[in-house]
């Protein structure tokens, strides 16, 4: 009797035990997640744009949830993907194309980590975009590969399907297919695709490679001029954009009728050529009987500049690099939105966790897009923080009617925009009189979220001490506990306390100074004009992290 009243509970709890899997992986959808690189906002038929022809995007789009203003928290692909992965702003993860991996207390938390942990199956497929050695442990199923550094069409045709060679977006379209296939049905899965395109070929004169399929699109059409062409729009910039790699790669792509004409048909051609991949991917879903329980993601790393300007790339704190496409399809519901909320890009791995019925990490710093209505940000942290010759930094604020931003360098050049009367960006109001109360509270806006999402490991340098020898300035510091060792250093010596504040080394700027030593001399000190000095320094560590700057010491002689 015992051994029969055994059985049955066994075979009951069995029961309900496949009831409950059964169950689970109903509940649960399968997600797909598409990422484009350098489609701006406006690269969409659904966002107005007349001539660009994007059918499958619409149609996510037309119904799903569209958000009319998605953001990048940083306008460049490296940082902006490690915020994808992180669900972290770049002033947090710190990382950029000259430091070591993402840390890997970060990926700890990466978004396929925590889908792997709960049960779902991973896939990636086309640029990760990101240093990490352990991507590999991150999918289940993986390709990783970006464009070639090829000077002709074979930075995008180096890929083969059988015998054959393809574009880059065509094989990852297969690639997708292949995993939707041959996807196990016992469990969810997360596919991320990451399409290289629209990114220009940046070593080929021709710049823009397209597959033959979409070859005939817009060849009777003459694209518009772009806005803010005029020279003084250029001219109206700082030097350092003036002569920076936004201005270099115009010239690449831009500055002449011809170029103009073949740049923007090519980047609208191979946007369609996603577009085309797309329609495929619903085929097979719909084949599979897949169609109702996968939600399909779609947004742009980055957003792009078309000659705005006399401007190529992005990088910058205008709207043309920090707007981008955001669409979220969720075949479970019929209702179509159209959000007008400010969302941002590290608020898609919140999103993923969110539709697999995961809690988001703490630590995490975006919002669930499910929710925007109930989570709406009144301002935006913006910022680009790498430290490179020929883009200038920049960090700014912006709220659904205001923008401030400055150049990192150099925080005295700042700029300030009226978006409700001036969406364009073209009528700079940092010195108007009647503006500056404005300023100061969106500068402190921006102070009080840059120390908020500063990340614990760039603490600064401390102990700072200086010694004048006969006109010799000797500098010596120790490193914060957060950096085993230090590459380098940079110090800032000014003859004035507002000078210092604003990274300004009028006396002395090491600039980024190759050194294990946390020492350095300065022999060109002239101790009868400048008897106050002063000083500041930073370092990157062993993985080239940069440091916050200490704070400042001053020294009377």
């Amino acid at each position: 009797m015992f051994r029969k009243k055994t059985h049955l509970v066994f075979l009951l709890c069995s029961f309900v035990a496949l009831s409950c899997s059964h169950s689970y992986k109903k509940e649960r959808p399968n997600i797909i997640f598409i990422l484009t690189d350098d489609q701006r906002w406006d690269a969409l038929g659904f966002a107005g744009n007349p001539i660009i022809q994007t059918p499958e995007m619409d149609k996510l789009a037309a119904n799903g949830i569209y958000f009319e203003n998605a953001f990048v928290s940083t306008p460049i692909c490296a940082a902006s993907r490690a915020s994808l992965f992180t669900g972290l702003h770049e002033r947090t993860h710190n990382f950029n194309f000259s430091t070591g991996d993402v840390r890997q207390e970060y990926m700890n938390r990466a978004y396929p980590v925590l889908l792997k942990q709960n049960g779902y199956y991973t896939g990636f497929f086309g640029k990760f975009g990101v240093k990490y050695t352990g991507k590999d442990s991150l999918f289940n199923s993986f390709d990783f590969y970006d464009r070639a550094n090829k000077p002709d069409k074979r930075s995008y045709f180096y890929k083969t399907i059988g015998a054959d060679t393809v574009h880059l977006t065509r094989f990852t379209g297969q690639q997708a297919l292949d995993f939707i296939e041959n996807a196990p049905n016992e469990k969810p899965f997360c596919l991320s695709l990451s399409f290289s395109a629209p990114h220009a070929a940046d070593g080929a004169p021709d710049q823009y490679f397209w597959q033959d399929d979409v070859d005939s699109l817009y060849q009777d059409i003459v694209i518009p001029d772009p806005q803010l062409a005029e020279d003084s729009y250029f001219e109206a910039l700082p030097e350092k954009v003036r002569a920076g790699f936004n201005r270099l790669r115009w010239t690449w792509r831009f500055d002449t009728p011809e170029k103009y004409q073949h740049s923007v048909k090519g980047y609208f051609r191979m946007i369609s050529g996603i577009d085309r991949e797309i329609a495929k991917i619903r085929a097979k879903l719909k084949e599979k009987g897949l169609d109702k329980n996968t939600v399909i993601i779609l947004m742009g790393d980055n957003g792009y500049f078309l000659g705005e300007r006399q401007l190529a790339g992005k990088w910058l704190m205008y709207d043309n690099s920090l707007r981008v496409p955001m669409i979220v399809y969720d075949p479970r519901e019929k209702q179509h939105k159209k959000i007008n909320q400010m969302v941002l890009n590290i608020d898609v791995p919140a999103t993923i966790l969110d539709l697999a019925g995961i809690k988001k990490p703490q630590s995490w710093q975006g919002r669930s897009l499910l929710h925007t209505e109930e989570q709406a940000r009144d301002t935006l942290l913006v910022e680009h923080l790498w430290e490179f010759e020929s883009i200038p930094p920049s960090e700014g604020t912006r709220t659904s009617e205001l923008k401030y931003f400055r150049y990192v360098n150099d925080p005295t050049i700042e700029e300030l925009y009226d978006l409700s009367k001036d969406p364009l960006e073209t009528h700079n109001l940092a010195s108007e009189p009647s503006w500056q109360d404005t300023k100061l509270k969106m500068r402190a806006q921006l102070e009080t979220l840059s120390h908020q999402y500063t990340d614990e490991y760039s603490a600064p340098p401390k102990n700072l001490q200086l010694e004048n020898s006969h006109n010799v300035l000797q500098f010596t510091w120790a490193l914060p506990e957060t950096a085993k060792s230090q590459k380098a250093y940079q110090i800032l010596l000014a003859s004035s306390k507002e000078n210092i504040l604003n990274n300004i080394g009028d006396l002395w700027d090491s600039g980024h100074s190759e050194s294990e030593k946390n020492e350095a001399e300065w022999a060109k000190f002239d101790l009868k004009k400048d008897k106050k000095v002063f000083w500041k320094v930073r370092i990157w560590d062993d993985q080239n992290y940069t440091s916050r700057y200490s704070s400042v010491q001053e020294i009377s002689f």
